[in-house]
């Protein structure tokens, strides 16, 4: 059996994202963090973390935090029902129990849109602070994979070994441009040999949304078109907006600039990006309150 404070050791310095800062955490030494991650890689025959910066854990050193983290979350929701209890019984001393921290994966377009409101209520109502982590929707399930999140907002339906999947619903995405733009850049409409030349915007170079509807629609993705890459979906909405380009912007933030006139659909059917929740498949209470949380509000946001 690996030591708990090993365990501990290891998800502070991911968290932390190196040895210095998760000695501060810890309240130990710089050397008494890296003594306990070399008797951890002991015990274990094999690395748990790259010497990098910031550290990586390993195959061994993910199987050890997704442990970890597991046993923590179970663990701090034990601590959280004692207190319960022991305030129904009328007892002094800390009835709110711990605060828990819960770490989750999404997407950008997810957080700008419906996910705020939807964990929102759980957050005021419960003591647990949120170490939400953004990633691309299909890169999401890597963390969860790693250990490093309890639960992600992904595209993939298939849940991985040791984790559930629910369906949330679809996101719809426009092909859209200020009007001004798609008469200059695409005045025959929406077409292959237009797209060769007209600027697109995308969220980062990790961003395949672009290119996944361009060979669906047109056959083919220009990749060598001029992009900007802007990833932040508020202001990605603005350099459409402004004339910069053309892209792909989610319904819930696209409906109000196309009923206007501000945004023109270049393609009519927009790209549907089904969405589901993955989550650690253990008997964890909040995780399952976060997770009916986001499925009622995707019900109510998405198609």
């Amino acid at each position: 059996m690996i030591e708990t404070k090993f365990l501990e050791t290891l998800s502070a310095v991911i968290d932390e994202g190196g040895f210095e800062r998760a000695a501060k955490r810890l309240n130990l030494t710089q050397s008494a963090v890296s003594q306990r991650i070399r008797q951890m890689e002991e015990a274990v025959g094999q690395p748990v973390l790259t010497r990098t910066q910031p550290p990586r854990p390993t195959g061994p050193g993910r199987a050890l935090l997704r442990h970890a983290r597991r046993v923590g979350l179970l663990e701090n929701e034990l601590t959280a029902d004692l207190a319960r209890q022991f305030k129904s019984e009328g007892s002094s001393g800390h009835p709110e129990g711990p605060w828990q921290t819960l770490a989750l994966a999404v997407n950008a377009d997810t957080l700008a849109t419906w996910f705020t409101a939807a964990v929102l209520p759980v957050l005021v109502s419960e003591r647990v602070v949120l170490d939400l982590r953004v990633h691309d929707q299909e890169r999401t399930l890597e963390l969860l994979r790693g250990g490093e999140v309890a639960g992600c907002v992904s595209t993939r339906k298939s849940p991985m070994q040791g984790c559930r999947a629910e369906f949330l619903g679809t996101m719809r995405y426009h092909c859209a441009s200020a009007p001004a733009f798609a008469a200059r850049w695409f005045p025959q409409g929406l077409t292959l040999k237009a797209a060769w030349s007209a600027p697109a915007v995308v969220f980062n170079r990790d961003d395949n949304v672009h290119d996944h509807f361009l060979e669906l629609t047109l056959g083919a993705s220009p990749d060598s078109a001029p992009r900007h890459h802007v990833p932040d979906s508020e202001r990605f909405v603005d350099f459409v907006l402004g004339n910069a380009g053309y892209g792909l912007i989610p319904h819930l933030q696209a409906s109000a600039h196309l009923a206007s006139g501000a945004l023109v659909d270049l393609c009519p059917a927009p790209l549907p990006v089904p969405l589901y929740w993955h989550c650690w498949n253990i008997p964890s209470g909040l995780l399952a309150r976060v997770g009916k949380a986001l499925k009622t509000a995707a019900r109510h946001q998405l198609s």
